[in-house]
């Protein structure tokens, strides 16, 4: 009756046509599960805030940021890229940008956590002992202790006494489907008025 040739292809394409239903059911199942993440940043110092030779101010930050992103986490979640960025204006740009912090979050485990993180230089830390004691309390944080992979720098002399916001952002990726950003704002600080 058909040869193997035919029934081999009428297998290959029944099998590659069932795939791509499961991948796209997969894809609508996210849209099912609505996230509510919560995330706080504490800025514990202004470790120091001066102006480079070039011009350019720079300021160095002593953070806490905690958050609790396992909502986002569906059967269909391959990983969370989280970022924190420092959000200000100035004369020149209605937004400027400085990213601050940024992790790969590879589980739902290891997506509640909390972080403490200072600049490499400079290094100051008067409260590991609190957070070492919070963390036994609350053994399912994730807990870090890091330092800051990037420096918080304006091109120009536009930080002093400025109010910024820290926003967290997170990019979704999943196994199969698109991949969707959000973010939380976290408004109300302000960089001092002089340098020290």
């Amino acid at each position: 009756m058909h040869s193997f040739g035919y029934r081999a292809n009428a297998l290959i394409t029944l099998g590659v046509t069932v795939l791509a239903l499961m991948c796209a059911m997969a894809s609508l199942s996210d849209n099912l599960n609505s996230p509510t993440p919560s995330a706080q940043v504490q800025v514990l110092n202004v470790n120091w805030f001066q102006k480079q030779r070039n011009g350019n101010e720079e300021v160095s930050l002593t953070l806490n940021i905690s958050a609790d992103l396992q909502s986002m986490f569906t059967w269909n979640t391959k990983q969370v890229f989280v970022f924190l960025a420092a959000e200000y204006e100035t004369p020149k740009n209605s937004l400027n940008q400085v990213s601050l912090w940024d992790d790969i979050i590879p589980s739902k485990e290891r997506a509640k956590f909390l972080i403490h993180t200072t600049n490499k230089y400079r290094f100051i830390d008067q409260v590991s002992l609190w957070y070492l004691a919070l963390f036994m309390c609350r053994p399912e944080l994730f807990l870090i202790h890091t330092t800051n992979k990037y420096r918080f720098i304006d091109q120009g002399s536009n930080l002093q006494g400025k109010e910024f916001n820290l926003t967290l952002h997170w990019h979704v990726m999943p196994k199969t489907g698109k991949m969707f950003a959000d973010k939380i704002v976290m408004t109300g600080y302000r960089l001092p008025e002089e340098y020290r």
